[in-house]
Parts: structure tokens; sequence; C-alpha cells
């Protein structure tokens, strides 16, 4: 008898702490870049989600900011 294993279904919305796993960040960080409008999110009721596609946006936005 064979087992089969489900693969792991891409995510399209993120809760913060998932985000801030997926960035590597803190949770409160990724509240703070939401709140100064650098990472956009949705509103589902209560609750906040943050696109795929907005992850990636930010991602690539930091790699246009100037080598310190």
């Amino acid at each position: 008898m064979s087992t089969a294993t489900a693969t792991p279904v891409d995510r399209l919305l993120y809760k913060p702490k998932e985000a801030a796993e997926a960035l590597s960040i803190g949770r409160s960080t990724v509240y703070e870049l939401m709140a100064k409008g650098a990472l956009k999110y949705i509103k589902l009721g209560r609750t906040r989600r943050i696109r795929r596609a907005d992850l990636e946006a930010y991602v690539d936005s930091l790699a246009l900011l100037p080598a310190a």
C-alpha cells in the first residue's frame, strides 16, 4: 500500500505572522510596514491579509534602495 503525500498549495493570502516568517522579519515590523503603507494589505472583516504579489512587490522595492 503506497502513501501519497499532498503537495503544498501556494498561498495567495498571508496572515501578518506568516508574512513575517516569509520575509524573515518580526511580526510587529510587518504591522509597522502596513501602517506606513510600505506593505499593502487587504481587510477581510476584522482581519488583515497580505497578498503574495504584494509581498513580492515589497521585496522588489528593497532592491531599488541605494546601498548605504
